[in-house]
């Protein structure tokens, strides 16, 4: 039941951050959404390791929005916080996908070809539907192109993100004793 309604926190948090944004009204999506965040790092049965994961998923999302936005495949529309940087209400969503890697997706733990697919199909598409809501617009650089680069983006994230959530030893970084 815990995956059930990690799937559907996500969605409403999702929706609430992407119509927050195309209506210039964001704080309080963003809010409810770092409450739903903090619950569930609550409820985590390992919360420093849900932690670790939830702020290297927030890294990659911020540099990975912002390298887009650089390129001018896409504009947010948002400058908040700054104008150099992709906006508060996009960092919010990286992290909530890094609560479903426990979650709603742990199904795909085991499965990085899969999840690489699924993440290179599903990540643009959920750009295209923020995009079609009114929370952005592809920039001069092309829809087509990135939407292709988005793609890829989320293509390597999903796995990465499995790949970050393992201990050390399931990394095979640490010799076997």
């Amino acid at each position: 039941m815990a995956k059930f309604w990690n799937f559907v926190l996500f969605q409403a948090g999702w929706f609430a951050c992407v119509l927050g944004a195309a209506n210039h009204q964001v704080l309080w999506a963003v809010l409810a959404s770092l409450t739903y965040i903090a619950f569930h790092i609550w409820r985590s049965p390992s919360p420093k390791t849900e932690i670790s994961l939830l702020i290297k998923a927030l890294i990659l999302g911020v540099a990975a929005d912002t390298l887009i936005m650089y390129l001018g495949y896409i504009n947010f529309g948002d400058a908040w916080p700054a104008p150099y940087l992709s906006p508060l209400w996009m960092w919010t969503l990286w992290v909530l996908v890094g609560t479903t890697i426990n979650g709603s997706l742990s199904w795909l733990r085991d499965r990085p070809t899969l999840a690489a697919v699924l993440g290179g199909i599903c990540g643009p598409l959920s750009y295209e539907a923020g995009i079609r809501l009114g929370a952005g617009e592809w920039g001069p650089g092309g829809q087509l192109p990135g939407f292709i680069l988005l793609g890829l983006i989320w293509a390597m994230a999903m796995p990465l993100f499995f790949y970050w959530d393992r201990t050390p030893l399931e990394r095979g970084l640490l010799a076997n004793p």
